[in-house]
């Protein structure tokens, strides 16, 4: 089986314990996650082979980053070993009507200082069929802009499918670019698209009728079809737009499903109850993580990859961490109606 490549920047995670705020902070836990590196795992535990292309800086926060990598099974010997410093996020983790809260530390990241020419793309592609990658790259910085820019149009060259998840990140777009002209242009090459209404609406201005995004997801998904429809007008190359359908009744309790549309159909995935949520964080890089494997595992068969998607990450909302650390047979179960939870013994 050829590779799925991902590139991206993977970042050290400090959250206070439990569900404290930063003030009543003494120590934080350490994680190490970012957009593209969590679908990268999710795909390792799935059996999937793949690399993960970054840069991290050669110290001892940059083994153990690639040490978490590697103990995944994720590939890790294209990432460039370059500058001085992890990008670091800080999370606060909310509960019930309070939600969570994000902090970054990203600025002269190594990874924000890469540059073009400095990564083989055609050799990491030789043997891969598919390449991913998300919006927060190119909003990171000019230089992991024009790097991203640089592998879509190789892989674009070379036959390779090409996702992305659009991932509006409004805390990071601060070098001064148009984040619509920018992202416009890399979306182009995209066979597979993902993203929610806030994602395409931030980027291209898009909205969806008769919905009131802040009452969540859940109020009359059919609206979201409209949204699908022209964003595949505006990007004719690609293949199935896939929007994420979140209801959020509280910061603990969620609502979860998908949407999948083909320019002629328009499917939906069961919706999931996720009464106690333990981290939600990656819940969108885990339903991209799933759809991969589903649509290379059942390429006839957008429904049950759909479902495996949406399974999947049901599935992650129960797991501390930015990662999906489940397996394909455990997805199964739920997609077999067994939410019961028992011990496996």
């Amino acid at each position: 089986m050829k590779k799925v490549i991902t590139f991206g920047e993977i970042m050290l995670r400090l959250s206070p314990s439990d569900n404290l705020r930063f003030s009543q902070a003494s120590s934080f836990d350490i994680i190490y996650g970012g957009g593209e590196s969590n679908v990268a795992v999710s795909l390792a535990n799935f059996g999937i082979p793949v690399d993960f292309i970054s840069c991290i800086p050669q110290n001892d926060i940059g083994d153990n980053a690639i040490m978490e990598l590697r103990k995944r099974n994720v590939g890790t010997n294209h990432i460039l070993r370059e500058g001085d410093r992890l990008g670091i996020y800080f999370l606060e983790t909310g509960a019930v009507s309070r939600g969570s809260k994000v902090i970054y530390d990203r600025s002269f990241s190594s990874f924000s200082k890469i540059k073009i020419r400095t990564i083989n793309w055609r050799k990491i592609f030789s043997n891969s069929d598919w390449f991913h990658w998300t919006g927060i790259t190119p909003a990171v910085s000019q230089n992991a802009y024009e790097v991203c820019l640089e592998a879509i149009k190789v892989a674009d060259s070379m036959g390779v499918t090409i996702s992305t998840d659009l991932n509006y990140r409004s805390k990071l777009w601060k070098y001064g670019k148009d984040s619509k002209k920018i992202m416009t242009e890399l979306v182009s090459y995209s066979d597979i698209i993902l993203g929610n209404e806030e994602d395409v609406e931030k980027h291209f201005g898009i909205k969806p009728k008769g919905i009131d995004v802040t009452k969540g997801s859940s109020l009359n998904p059919e609206a979201y079809v409209s949204v699908s429809k022209q964003l595949m007008k505006m990007f004719p190359k690609s293949k199935k737009i896939i929007t994420t359908l979140r209801g959020s009744i509280s910061a603990s309790h969620n609502t979860w499903s998908g949407l999948l549309f083909d320019g002629s159909n328009a499917i939906y995935s069961p919706t999931h109850q996720i009464t106690h949520i333990v981290d939600r964080v990656g819940g969108g890089d885990s339903f991209m993580a799933g759809l991969i494997y589903g649509l290379k595992t059942y390429p006839k068969d957008d429904q049950k990859a759909l479902e495996f998607a949406a399974a999947a990450s049901s599935l992650k909302h129960t797991i501390k961490g930015d990662a999906n650390l489940v397996s394909v047979e455990e997805v199964i179960k739920i997609l077999s109606g067994d939410s019961s939870g028992r011990v496996s013994r």
